[in-house]
């Protein structure tokens, strides 16, 4: 440290010299008037943003029609409004005065100019970034470094970042090293977000690839791309990636043993979307739980039931457990619904009245008509079974049951047929127990007294 602290004195001595020096230049005569220019020009943007704010914000209001990425562009432009307005009024001053009087005249107006110019573009680029956190990190770092560039200090800050330094024997790891690896790191995760986004949404829209593939293709590129995002950033710090790959490869042994879970389930998600047992659409029951598939994620699958629960059901369960899924090969779905009916019935007439009932239901299947059996001669009815097919499981099955039923019921009580119920008849055969029960019931309980 007694070595790094003459060379960061000197470091920063330089950067306070540089920055005496261009303050010096503004105290120039030519120059010196075009600061309060710029000051008033300054206050004139932020009082025609004040007045137009309003009615731009009522005008993105009022287009219902828009797609979400134009209101959010005029969002933007509305936050950003009086250093927009600031570039435009500030330029076309700059352009005037070139015109009329000598261009160094309007030297510091075109560069305050130009810096707010390079800041409205840095504003609008980092939108790529999807988290807030990085972006502003990003942003406050090209705002910096833009503006100290177009005052000329760049040299001498890169000097004094460089200079504040931490050594590990023949390692040394600068500040503007650090900061490097940052922004290149930032803008290769936003690149790598931005095109798995763009992949994975071609790849929904192509129906020659199957929802499995589809996802088993954007899991990939993200792995991919954010590994090179990873890369790019330790490379920038100047790691040795070679001893990087021992240490990872031996780190790796040691999780594979404590994270023996997850790696299943990582492998298992792997294999769901190689074997295509399950896919996105489609509907399973697995124990209790009944839904269709939303989506099929990395450690666990998202199952939505009817009731609006969401599952997370771990990708382990779905390989080594028993899954039903009702759209596997096809959509069709069979439903059995048991009733009975009385043995004055005719159960010919109430097969042909119970078939024409269920086809009467919207989403009973026509060309696949229903049937009806009886199945056995119970106690208290004749017992049937009625059979129909659906194709839309993930409506709900509980509901369409509901339907088929109320159909029945209308149906029978229109044609009078009858649907039994149980019913049991006590007889008492022994007389003296008959008659000792009213002796020591009497009707009368004041009747009742003590001896």
């Amino acid at each position: 440290m007694e070595q790094l602290n003459p060379e960061v004195l000197s470091a920063a001595q330089g950067l306070m010299d540089r920055i005496w020096l261009f303050l010096e230049t503004l105290l120039v005569p030519s120059r010196m008037y075009q600061l309060p220019a710029i000051a008033g020009l300054m206050l004139l943007s932020w009082l025609i943003a004040r007045l137009c704010s309003p009615a731009l914000t009522h005008w993105l209001r009022s287009r219902e029609n828009w797609p979400k990425w134009r209101l959010r562009l005029g969002l933007l432009i509305d936050r950003r409004l009086t250093l927009i307005v600031f570039t435009l009024i500030s330029w076309a001053v700059v352009l005037v005065m070139r015109e009329v009087t000598y261009s160094f005249r309007s030297q510091l107006i075109a560069l305050a100019a130009t810096i707010a110019a390079a800041w409205v573009a840095i504003y609008f680029i980092a939108r790529v970034i999807a988290n807030r956190f990085l972006r502003r990190i990003v942003s406050w770092a090209a705002w910096i470094w833009v503006t100290l560039d177009l005052l000329g200090l760049t040299e001498s800050f890169s000097e004094f970042l460089e200079s504040v330094a931490l050594t590990f024997g023949d390692f040394r790891l600068s500040l503007l090293t650090v900061l490097e690896a940052l922004i290149i790191s930032g803008l290769m995760i936003a690149l790598a977000r931005s095109l798995s986004r763009i992949v994975a949404t071609r790849l929904s829209r192509n129906e020659d690839i199957s929802p499995t593939m589809q996802v088993l293709t954007a899991k990939l590129l993200q792995v991919v791309l954010f590994s090179l995002a990873v890369i790019a950033g330790l490379k920038a710090l100047g790691f040795d990636l070679t001893g990087l790959a021992v240490f990872s490869g031996a780190v790796g042994v040691g999780l594979g043993f404590g994270l023996q879970k997850v790696v299943s389930n990582l492998v298992s998600g792997v294999i769901i979307l190689l074997d295509k047992s399950i896919k996105p659409g489609d509907v399973i029951s697995l124990g209790e739980t009944f839904g269709w598939i939303e989506e099929l994620g990395a450690r666990y699958v998202s199952v939505v039931t009817r009731d609006g629960k969401e599952y997370l059901i771990p990708n382990e369960d779905l390989v080594t457990g028993q899954v039903v899924n009702w759209s596997h090969s096809n959509n069709f779905v069979r439903l059995d619904l048991k009733f009975g009916a009385s043995y004055g019935d005719d159960p010919h007439k109430v097969s042909d009245i119970a078939i024409n009932a269920a086809m009467g239901v919207n989403r009973v299947l026509a060309h696949r008509r229903p049937v009806c059996w009886v199945t056995g001669f119970g106690d208290s009815s004749v017992d049937y079974v009625l059979r129909f097919w659906i194709r839309d499981a993930e409506s709900g099955l509980t509901n369409v049951r509901g339907q088929v039923f109320l159909a029945l019921w209308d149906a029978f009580q229109e044609h009078e047929i009858s649907i039994p119920f149980p019913q049991r008849e006590v007889r008492v055969l022994n007389k003296d127990i008959a008659m000792r029960s009213e002796v020591f019931s009497p009707a009368d309980p004041d009747s009742v007294t003590d001896d």
